[in-house]
């Protein structure tokens, strides 16, 4: 089953709260924190705060959407980490580099990969997933490295997120979900062309095949709206009662 929710940096602007009573108003079930400004990365009190209004209104904290990418010197995974536990997030977002993987040096690439498992280990120990963005600049910038990440770290507690990447043909994008449903954590769900973004209406039969590939998943898994057309609050409920109708038909 695919739950609806949103990814909270879709409206950097708005207050915590704000964001709470648009999801409910949107008939949305979960939210995933950004790391950036609603749930700044080591600020536990912050976390605490967040997390028990999210209860209260009867959602679910989806995940940590942590700015992680690797270098420890500029975020160390151990505050991520700590954060993610008080926010009490069952699934960290962490991002597979800084570069794309045509111009990471296998040197790169391996310390990724080990890097990947040392972080997957601490966050097991709490009881936490890890699931790398499914992003361009990164690892997971084509269906064969992100394959090919997932397969090399080879780690029971490493998952990935997965979203239809503009530079990829939709034959491309069904391909790569195919090939990561064992690793599947979160959708990120929107609608772009050519670098635009529109409506979720306008791709909602783009949407249906994607969804038709996953009416086998064993567990829960979130389909989180993002990048609305003009950051707009009315588009986010207009897009959610789109996307609920979907996953109403999928889920049946």
């Amino acid at each position: 089953m695919i739950l609806p929710g949103l990814v909270s940096v879709t409206f950097r602007r708005l207050q915590v709260q704000e964001i709470i009573t648009l999801v409910l108003e949107a008939g949305l079930k979960g939210i995933e924190w950004g790391g950036d400004i609603h749930v700044p990365h080591g600020d536990l009190r912050r976390a605490k705060e967040v997390a028990q209004c999210t209860l209260d209104a009867g959602l679910s904290v989806v995940a940590y959407g942590s700015y992680y990418r690797f270098d420890e010197q500029e975020l160390p995974f151990a505050k991520v980490l700590e954060t993610a536990i008080a926010l009490k997030a069952p699934l960290i977002r962490v991002w597979a580099g800084k570069k794309g993987s045509a111009d990471t040096s296998e040197a790169e690439w391996e310390r990724i990969v080990e890097r990947s498992r040392i972080i997957a280990d601490q966050a097991a120990e709490v009881g936490i997933k890890l699931a790398y963005e499914y992003h361009g600049g990164t690892l997971t910038d084509t269906n064969e490295s992100a394959l090919k990440l997932l397969t090399a770290v080879n780690h029971q507690n490493v998952y990935s997120l997965w979203q239809s990447l503009c530079h990829h043909s939709q034959e491309t994008r069904l391909e790569g979900l195919q090939q990561i449903k064992p690793w599947l954590a979160n959708l990120h769900v929107y609608y772009w062309q050519q670098g635009t973004r529109l409506p979720l209406a306008q791709g909602i039969s783009l949407w249906q095949e994607y969804l038709r590939q996953l009416t086998d998943l064993r567990t829960i898994h979130y389909g989180l709206l993002e990048f609305v057309v003009n950051d707009q609050p009315e588009q986010l409920l207009q897009d959610a009662k789109q996307f609920i109708q979907l996953l109403a038909a999928i889920n049946r």
